[in-house]
C-alpha cells in the first residue's frame, strides 16, 4: 500500500494530472470560443454553420461527410488558436529569456553533432576540431 500511496503523490503524476484538468478546461474554452465567434463568421461566409446533416447515398448506404468535415473545420480552428495564442506567444518569451544565456555547446563541422564549445574533437565522430576560445 505504501508504494501505491508513494505512485499516486509522486510529481510527475500530480503535475500530469493538473495538465490533464488545464487541457481539459483550456479545450472547452477553445470550443466554446470557436462555437461563439468563428461557427458565426462562417456561417457569414459558407451560409451555414453546421455541416454535420450532409450526407450522400449509394446503393441505399448513407454516408454523412458532414460529421467529418464538421470534425475538421473545428480542429484547424482549434490548432489556429492553440498556436497563435498559446504557442507563439511562449516561444518569443523563451527566446527572450534565452538571449542573454551562454553558449556552451556548438555543431561539430564533420556530423553536425553538438559538442561541447572547448571540445578538440568530437566525441560520436571523432574529428579533430578547433576549439573555441572564451574570454577570460
Amino acid at each position: 500500500m505504501s508504494g501505491f500511496k508513494k505512485f499516486l503523490l509522486r510529481g510527475n503524476l500530480v503535475d500530469l494530472a493538473v495538465a490533464f484538468v488545464v487541457g481539459a478546461a483550456f479545450a472547452s474554452l477553445v470550443k466554446d470560443f470557436a462555437n461563439s465567434f468563428i461557427t458565426p463568421l462562417i456561417a457569414l461566409i459558407g451560409g451555414e454553420p453546421d455541416y454535420t446533416g450532409l450526407a450522400v447515398t449509394i446503393n441505399g448506404t448513407k454516408f454523412p461527410y458532414g460529421i467529418f468535415l464538421t470534425s475538421a473545420i473545428a480542429f484547424t480552428i482549434t490548432a489556429a488558436i492553440v498556436y497563435f495564442f498559446v504557442v507563439l506567444p511562449m516561444s518569443k518569451i523563451i527566446e527572450r529569456m534565452d538571449r542573454n544565456k551562454e553558449v556552451t555547446e556548438r555543431d561539430c563541422p564533420e556530423c553536425l553533432a553538438t559538442i561541447p564549445i572547448k571540445a578538440r574533437r568530437c566525441q560520436f565522430c571523432t574529428a579533430e576540431v578547433t576549439p573555441v576560445q572564451t574570454p577570460a
